[in-house]
């Protein structure tokens, strides 16, 4: 595994009013090693009681990060070919809020790391009718998403971060919570599934998913949705759509857990909720032992949604954690679900047939993790976050079709793979529990 570096500060120094769920969100919230010792030392995994999933929308790590120092960033002279003119196009630092993306299915991945080559974003994106291309080649730094910037700079950047399938966001989705994406030919036998990038949307999924484990464990557990319009489109090739509706009850791209067959069986259906919930159960002491976070279009970050909602909804989320009574004992786990079409440098590992996907941005935020720290250890976004759920609260129970007790057809138990990562790396539990950091909802920018 590598080591961990420290983060050095940014190189510099979101005009979207609030909705009225952020706002009374905020109101509620706001306030004043290696894996071996990180588990074992002054109390180690024990510590944490609480683990806060956030997952936001389609940017690589690059977008966000590819000038952050110390992390593995934009090469020097990088270009990307416009296939349109047969030029070659820098990565140039962008002030957008809005942009389109690109196409960000399974084709368009293949054809984006292009064998290695890491070359075949703006051809996607033309392909795919974008009428401003070169958008997928910009990037942002701290003057447009400092929130982002500042939490990486005191907590803990992850640059090697991939996404768990090279896919766009409703496999990524059932990876966050199954660590699969299949497709079956029962609704009801989990040995009919085959692996697949690309599953049927709102169909059944009868394989095991990791509420499973945790019900069957007494582990509390809560995925909350924000009511609106699902971030995502259907056609995965698409850059742009209208949007379906979305709430906790209704099965969607990104709350696919009203569809498994176990949770309906263990009758846990009702742990599927409003956001709003959040809010309340972070100001008052009570947030489950493990907590999914589910945004809506509007503050999804997903192209075109504006940059600057999704920092606001995502630092409404962030200071109520560490403002409210569970903060001491919290780790919480932001990435983006998958690159969105955008550049990035970094080729993927190959680790089996459906990912891992490119790089994308994450996060990690405790009270104790390492203090200003870039973890450049390979892992993969739901894989290492559901490791890491599993080893804090089932004592390394894997969703492991020999092991758990409901058996499925997985090709192999995605925890335990050496690149999955293991985010104990993150954190150093000797050191006492670090104060909140309590950021501006609506910071200063020079988005545009």
């Amino acid at each position: 595994m590598r080591t961990l570096k420290p983060a050095l500060p940014g190189r510099r120094p979101a005009l979207l009013a609030s909705t009225a769920l952020i706002a009374s969100g905020l109101a509620a919230g706001l306030g004043g090693t290696t894996p071996a010792t990180a588990a074992t030392s002054a109390g180690g995994l024990g510590l944490i009681k609480h683990i806060i999933v956030i997952t936001q929308e389609n940017r690589s790590f690059d977008q966000y990060f590819g000038t952050f120092p110390g992390a593995d960033d934009i090469p020097a002279g990088a270009t990307v070919p416009d296939p349109a003119t047969g030029t070659q196009v820098a990565p140039f630092h962008s002030t957008k809020d809005s942009v389109q993306g690109g196409p960000h299915g399974a084709a368009n991945a293949t054809a984006d790391i292009d064998g290695g080559a890491m070359d075949g974003f703006i051809g996607q994106a033309e392909k795919a009718g974008s009428t401003t291309p070169h958008s997928v080649v910009g990037y942002k730094d701290q003057r447009e998403i400092p929130n982002y910037w500042k939490y990486a700079q005191t907590y803990v950047l992850q640059d090697h971060l991939f996404e768990p399938n090279a896919s766009w966001s409703l496999p990524d989705h059932l990876y966050v919570v199954s660590d699969w994406s299949a497709s079956c030919t029962s609704t009801t036998d989990p040995e009919s599934c085959t692996s697949t990038k690309s599953p049927a949307q709102n169909t059944q999924y009868p394989w095991t998913d990791l509420t499973y484990l945790l019900h069957k464990n007494s582990v509390s557990w809560r995925y909350f949705v924000m009511d609106g319009t699902e971030p995502d489109c259907v056609d995965d090739s698409s850059i742009s759509c209208v949007a379906g509706s979305q709430d906790s009850t209704t099965p969607s791209i990104w709350n696919p857990l009203p569809s498994f067959e176990t949770v309906k069986d263990d009758g846990q259906t009702g742990n599927i909720t409003s956001v709003e919930n959040y809010y309340t159960d972070a100001k008052n002491g009570t947030l489950p032992s493990v907590s999914w976070i589910d945004p809506s279009n509007e503050v999804s970050e997903h192209p075109t949604a504006l940059v600057s909602a999704g920092q606001t909804y995502v630092t409404s989320l962030i200071n109520a954690a560490e403002s409210g009574p569970d903060w001491n004992s919290t780790a919480i786990f932001l990435y983006w679900d998958d690159w969105g079409g955008f550049y990035d440098h970094v080729t993927p590992p190959n680790v089996d047939a459906n990912g891992f996907g490119l790089r994308v941005p994450g996060i990690v935020i405790s009270p104790y993790a390492k203090a200003g720290a870039i973890d450049h250890q390979t892992a993969s976004s739901a894989d290492a976050v559901n490791r890491f759920i599993e080893d804090v609260f089932l004592g390394g129970q894997r969703l492991n079709p020999t092991t758990d007790g409901r058996p499925d057809s997985r090709p192999d138990v995605r925890e335990s793979l050496a690149q999955a990562g293991d985010l104990t790396a993150d954190f150093d539990f000797t050191q006492p529990p670090r104060p909140p950091l309590i950021l501006p909802v609506h910071p200063t920018t020079d988005l545009s």
